[in-house]
């Protein structure tokens, strides 16, 4: 299979809710909106993320809303610490850190409004001999 996109779509009953929250906080435009989807990318629509309403004719069998459990996306900025100030300043809840992790990233979590773990990092130095226990032998 060769790939010429790839995004999510979360099926949410909060449309209006996480499209405010993914342009107004996390910088993305709309590509495309109607009652019941919103596509939003960021950087020249090369990363895209969508939200549709769960109860729509298209949507996949089972109409299963996001649970908000086992996704976590991940959004690698330069500078951490301004985008936690930016954000924190905002009223955007911080559910974890900042923190600086062994394997090389400083990084904070935070939720949209459908519960999408939002994990917001920049690379730093790894922890002194953290990566050579994964070296082949």
């Amino acid at each position: 299979m060769r790939l010429t996109d790839l995004y999510p779509i979360v099926m949410t009953d909060q449309l209006a809710e996480c499209r405010r929250f993914w342009v107004e906080q996390i910088g993305f435009s709309v590509v495309f909106e109607a009652s019941w989807i919103v596509v939003l990318a960021s950087d020249g629509e090369r990363r895209m993320i969508a939200f549709m309403t769960p109860d729509h004719p298209s949507t996949p069998p089972g109409r299963e809303r996001f649970d908000a459990t086992g996704l976590l996306l991940t959004l690698e900025v330069e500078d951490v610490d301004a985008e936690h100030a930016r954000l924190s300043a905002a009223g955007v809840a911080i559910e974890h850190g900042p923190v600086d992790e062994a394997w090389g990233q400083r990084r904070f979590l935070a939720r949209d409004p459908a519960g999408v773990w939002v994990d917001v990092v920049t690379q730093i130095a790894p922890a002194e001999g953290f990566w050579e226990r994964y070296a082949a032998a």
